[in-house]
């Protein structure tokens, strides 16, 4: 057993989206691009095209449909509502206008903020010595704090600090999973994964593009910034893996038989 018995996944509420709490924020301040599964060209600081007064979406239902993948997936880690709601107390960019650039602005530090809060939660919900765990607990409520003022953050420099503790937690778990697998290279765009070990693999920053990894067990592997688009993880074991996030699974393709970890929501989209 990895992960402890009693851990509350309740810890990642804070870390999910809720459109509803935001002000299309997504929407607004990013930069996108159509050849990346976007509407348009879109500058950051524009609204996008589709993006109702409300800050609904004209097309929601049917972005699938259309091809726009990269609406679908993309995640804030909850950013959004909480820039909305709490930083800025539910007063709107189109309400305060002054306000609006600045708005941007934080909220692309808060979702970079809330992104390692996510990988630290994931941490904590392993069982490791005591010590390590501390360490967890603290950097969470340190990150947890400096989104209250996200532009004092030096956002690289913390995300060192953050990193170095997530290596320690990597390292702890690899070592307790039998049989883990040193995998080379990083580039496995459309490879087939199906006979290699994977269990405690370091797989962070891979290219797993369309890979087929039907069938293989993922425990205590590694999965920080690897890229799933299109990989195929029908009938996998993912629960036990290490900082998965949405964002992951919304752009692989998965089925019913997918083992998830349970803060993890199963796209609609996927086979049944």
């Amino acid at each position: 057993m990895l992960r402890e018995k009693g851990y509350d996944e309740a810890l990642f509420n804070h870390l999910r989206i809720d459109c509803s709490k935001c002000f299309g924020l997504c929407c607004v301040a990013l930069f996108f691009s159509k050849c990346d599964g976007f509407p348009t060209d879109k500058v950051a600081g524009k609204p996008c095209l589709n993006l109702k007064d409300d800050f609904s979406c004209y097309i929601h239902q049917n972005l699938r449909n259309q091809g726009l993948k990269g609406c679908t997936t993309y995640d804030c880690f909850g950013a959004g509502q909480k820039v909305a709601q709490v930083n800025y107390e539910g007063v709107s960019w189109k309400e305060n206008s002054n306000v609006a650039q600045q708005m941007y602005d934080d909220f692309l530090v808060v979702r970079q903020l809330h992104e390692m809060m996510w990988y630290l939660t994931d941490a904590s919900t392993f069982i490791l010595p005591k010590e390590l765990k501390e360490k967890l607990h603290l950097l969470i409520k340190e990150t947890e704090k400096l989104t209250e003022e996200p532009m004092i953050v030096e956002v690289d420099a913390y995300r060192l600090k953050v990193n170095t503790c997530l290596k320690e937690v990597q390292a702890y778990v690899s070592q307790k999973v039998a049989g883990n697998q040193v995998i080379s290279g990083f580039d496995f765009i459309g490879k087939n994964l199906t006979k290699k070990s994977l269990r405690g693999a370091n797989l962070a920053g891979s290219l797993l593009i369309a890979a087929n990894l039907r069938h293989t067990d993922l425990s205590g592997a590694n999965l920080i910034g690897a890229d799933l688009r299109d990989v195929d993880i029908r009938d996998a074991n993912l629960s036990d893996c290490l900082f998965l996030t949405q964002i992951q699974v919304n752009s692989a393709k998965g089925n019913a038989a997918t083992k998830l970890p349970r803060w993890i929501v199963r796209p609609s989209y996927w086979e049944k």
